[in-house]
């Protein structure tokens, strides 16, 4: 599955860090793409077991984190685990099927 992530349009380019937490029933290998994400900046991916977490070319992959974890099963139990782990969630997608998945972070 490739993760496409942009700034939202009011946002020339994105320079805050990122938590994300990829999440699926069988081992996936997660391809990240990027526009307008300054460099440098921690971007952390926390996937379920089994999966990876692949990117492009560049120096994006210095300040990225990578860690397998072991999710609720149901996505209200995620929800909650995230809401108590980092205080907020800004924004939540579940997809059955998909080989593209479009993401605008920013405010």
């Amino acid at each position: 599955v490739t993760l496409h992530l942009n700034p939202i349009s009011s946002v020339h380019i994105h320079q805050k860090p990122l938590v994300f937490l990829l999440n699926s029933p069988l081992p996936l290998v997660w391809k990240l793409k990027t526009e307008r994400l300054v460099p440098g900046i921690r971007r952390v991916f926390f996937v379920s077991l089994g999966s990876v977490v692949q990117f492009e070319k560049g120096n994006f992959s210095l300040s990225a984190e990578t860690e397998e974890k072991f999710f609720p099963e149901k996505n209200e139990q995620l929800l909650q685990w995230a809401q108590k782990e980092y205080g907020a969630v800004t924004s939540f997608t579940e997809l059955k099927i998909s080989r593209n998945i479009y993401i605008k972070v920013g405010e």
